[in-house]
């Protein structure tokens, strides 16, 4: 018997799968303690950023930020920006409240949700100074290159995103996916490359142990830093 199409459409693809990671006890606990004050909820409707910080400042999205180790340290050494990090997984959110408290930072929040999703919904046109994609998952699969974060769609809703001046970072240790993203972010016409070809690593991207092990064994690491243009006249 044939089978009929379902009558709603196909899901859409994913730039991540959600594993179920252990959760440490302290990290259930930050989730349950400290999250509700550091944890914005989604909702499709953009942020008022002052309201959420309780001041006017330049404001950088970090997404997918794994464990939080370096979106921490970013926002212990930038006191005057604010910082909003997006992870789907429980225990790196948990981690990061964890180095939230730690640290005692007031300039970074969390939002448990697709990072898409999030830029499409809660961030307004022109209204950050940065977005950092640092070590996306890869992909490394020809039949999974389409899962790859950084594609054409997602470099316009970025740059719609930054205010003109604002940086794109991405960093990754897989030369392929670095040669995708140079492509891809080199066709945006509201992006430009900061420098030609790849940059160095900016002092204020913090090196992981992760990086650092790789970079020990032999491991290339390449970072891509382009600038919003301003908005086309007319």
């Amino acid at each position: 018997m044939r089978t009929m199409n379902p009558p709603y459409p196909a899901r859409p693809i994913r730039s991540y799968v959600l594993r179920a990671g252990r959760m440490g006890s302290g990290q259930v606990r930050a989730l349950a303690e400290i999250g509700p004050r550091w944890v914005l909820p989604y909702r499709a409707a953009p942020l008022e950023l002052p309201a959420v910080f309780g001041r006017s400042a330049p404001c950088v999205v970090e997404i997918g930020f794994g464990m939080g180790q370096a979106t921490a340290q970013l926002a212990a050494n930038a006191p005057d920006t604010d910082f909003i990090g997006i992870e789907v997984h429980a225990p790196g959110v948990g981690a990061l409240l964890q180095r939230i408290e730690a640290l005692g930072l007031a300039n970074l929040r969390i939002v448990q949700h697709d990072a898409v999703a999030v830029l499409e919904h809660m961030v307004a046109p022109d209204s950050l100074a940065g977005v950092h994609v640092f070590f996306p998952d890869p992909w490394h699969k020809t039949k999974h290159h389409k899962r790859r974060l950084v594609q054409a769609g997602f470099a316009a809703l970025v740059a719609a995103r930054l205010q003109p001046g604002g940086l794109l970072h991405c960093a990754t240790d897989w030369q392929p996916y670095a040669e995708q993203m140079l492509d891809v972010l080199s066709h945006e016409p509201l992006l430009q490359n900061t420098v030609e070809g790849y940059a160095p690593r900016p002092g204020h991207r913090p090196l992981t142990k992760f990086e650092q092990r790789g970079l020990t064994l032999g491991h290339g690491v390449w970072d891509l830093v382009f600038r919003r243009r301003a908005a086309p006249a007319g």
